[in-house]
């Protein structure tokens, strides 16, 4: 168990999902985990009923009490925020941010070059300790901060420490990826009922279809286009459904969808 207070700065699906997995997992305690919404009193008070969360109104005070503070607002509302709470952060506090776009920079410029400032990108998963978050460092972060961060972060997923200047890429890739996969399965299963299948039955096939194919992939090690081939027969039914795929361009219209999410992670950046 970490023992470390955290104060949520916000309280949208992510730092929901975090907070699931840190309660699933055992790491951190409901009842050291503070949470601030200033425009919905009512998600707030849903949070707290559901997982036993401290609520605070003030967030200056939720600040002054934590260990860590996450940053899970909107972008436009990072540099407000921060600079509501500036004269509170302490030099001994780590501040994680997950605001897509949002350099270290910025967050330095308004708290101050000394703090230790953890730039994340997780993802959804982490609701079910299956996250895959990236993370950058500021020049500020010794070594306890960067361990308390991956402490904090490893516990719901795995986490990859990269360059800030590929943050937006990663935001794309893994931080709307699950967007595009769940797109991908409404699909399938919309097309199982169309062949004739009950929607459960459909649901629970492509379910375990994704679920074992991913499965196939962290433990075998293989390509993803080895174990394609392996599954496509010459003139078989695979073969002919991803005829259509290609005539399709899928896989060209899903690098531009990732592409155009990583453009907008920096434009979000530039406009906070």
């Amino acid at each position: 168990m970490l023992r470390k207070k955290i104060a949520f700065l916000g309280a949208g699906s992510m730092a929901e999902s975090l907070i699931r997995g840190l309660i699933t997992e055992g790491n951190v305690l409901a009842e050291e985990m503070f949470v601030v919404n200033r425009s919905n009193q009512e998600r707030l008070q849903q949070l707290v009923e559901t997982y036993g969360v401290v609520p605070f109104q003030e967030k200056r005070e939720a600040v002054r009490k934590a260990d860590v503070l996450v940053i899970a607002v909107k972008p436009s509302d990072v540099v407000p925020l921060l600079q509501e709470i500036a004269e509170d952060v302490k030099e001994n506090q780590v501040v994680v941010s997950f605001a897509a776009g949002v350099t270290i920079k910025t967050i330095e410029d308004q708290l101050g070059r000394n703090i230790s400032v953890v730039r994340a990108m997780p993802n959804t998963s982490c609701a079910v300790l299956q996250s895959a978050t990236a993370v950058s460092f500021s020049s500020g972060c010794d070594e306890n901060a960067k361990r308390l961060a991956n402490q904090l972060l490893s516990s719901v997923g795995t986490v990859s420490v990269i360059e800030e200047s590929l943050m937006d890429a990663v935001t794309g890739l893994s931080g709307s990826g699950p967007a595009f996969f769940y797109y991908i399965v409404e699909a399938m299963q919309e097309a199982g009922v169309m062949l004739g299948l009950p929607e459960e039955i459909a649901k629970t096939l492509v379910v375990q279809t994704i679920y074992g194919a991913g499965c196939m992939l962290m433990k075998t090690g293989l390509p993803p286009a080895e174990l394609r081939r392996q599954i496509t027969s010459p003139n078989g039914t695979t073969q002919a459904g991803l005829e259509v795929l290609r005539t399709g361009e899928v896989n060209e219209w899903m690098k531009r969808a990732i592409l155009r999410a990583a453009e907008r992670s920096r434009e979000l950046g530039q406009e906070s």
